[in-house]
């Protein structure tokens, strides 16, 4: 889901995805998850916790500069998603 936010600016919204990894050290096996944008992008943990898993990716076509935020942060913003369910 894309739209124009003024100029040549495009917007999507997208999902944090959970990755849970393994370890192996000796004899012992240790889990780990952490979280993941598009193109493998990290996302630290306590943002996910915070703000929730929905993501704004804000893409300056004129400059080529990417701006994520998550999605609550760009409401308060006034960034306006076509199609979302307001809540």
């Amino acid at each position: 889901m894309s739209l124009n936010i003024g100029g040549r600016t495009k917007a999507r919204l997208v999902e944090a995805r959970r990755i849970v990894g393994k370890k192996h050290i000796r004899d012992k096996t240790y889990s780990y998850d952490y979280y993941t944008l598009s193109l493998n992008l990290y996302v630290p943990r306590n943002i996910v916790d915070k703000y929730g898993k929905e993501f704004v990716v804000i893409k300056e076509e004129e400059t080529g500069i990417i701006t994520i935020m998550p999605r609550k942060i760009a409401e308060e913003k006034g960034v306006k998603i076509e199609g979302s369910k307001e809540k």
